[in-house]
């Protein structure tokens, strides 16, 4: 399976991501510059955390005209997986691949910390190798992670299924109803707050966030076989 990691000037995050999936899950990634306009030969793309282009005017506003963004956008519609992590999710919210905006912490403080997830839904591309209700210790770090959507989103989101992790515990930096990932309707785009790739050795204090990347991977395969019979 070949990963793309979309690189914006400011990421600071994509070495992260790259690693996890290279050595850590052991298939290929590449980086791809925000100015290509293909993704031709990729299987999924993801879209890693940072201060794409100075979060000049809000994050992600600005990266969403990106040359590269119509081809996620591509990626999206035709199902294949998307993952936005820290900066990525604000980015796929500002390009309108996922409900909802991401705002400033209530506390108006950067918040650098590990903190307990709860898996909401175990049964998403990102998420098959967890169990549900599981959880889970994963790094976050960021100063503009509060997601907000109105009420009617949020009915929306809890009807579908959509919400797939939620602080488990304290919530950090104000989310509503504690979130701090969903998928799209589709189930293909996921945007998450915390770094699952910041966790995925036991060095740097566990290996939580690599059963996402086994998820992503074992969906993958089973596609693939499904598609050869």
């Amino acid at each position: 399976m070949k990963f793309a990691v979309i690189q914006f000037p400011g990421s600071n995050c994509d070495i992260d991501m790259l690693h996890a999936i290279s050595d850590a899950l052991g298939e290929e990634a590449k980086y791809v510059w925000h100015a290509e306009e293909s993704l031709e030969g990729f299987d999924a793309v993801l879209l890693p955390g940072g201060f794409s282009y100075g979060d000049y005017l809000r994050t992600g506003a600005i990266a969403k005209f990106a040359n590269i963004m119509p081809e996620v956008m591509r990626f999206a519609r035709e199902g294949k997986p998307v993952l936005g992590v820290c900066n990525g999710f604000q980015i796929l919210t500002e390009a309108g691949l996922l409900p909802g905006a991401l705002i400033r912490n209530d506390n108006l403080h950067f918040i650098c910390k590990t903190v307990p997830l709860r898996v909401e839904n175990a049964e998403t591309i990102f998420t098959n190798q967890y169990k549900d209700a599981e959880v889970i210790d994963i790094p976050v770090a960021h100063g503009e992670g509060n997601y907000y959507c109105d009420e009617k989103t949020l009915q929306e989101l809890e009807a579908n299924h959509q919400i797939v992790f939620r602080y488990a515990g304290e919530n950090p930096n104000g989310s509503v109803a504690s979130i701090a990932g969903i998928v799209n309707a589709a189930g293909n785009v996921l945007g998450m707050m915390p770094h699952p790739e910041r966790a995925v050795e036991e060095i740097v204090g566990g290996t939580d966030g690599l059963k996402l990347f086994q998820s992503i991977l074992t969906s993958f395969k089973e596609a693939y076989q499904s598609a050869s019979k």
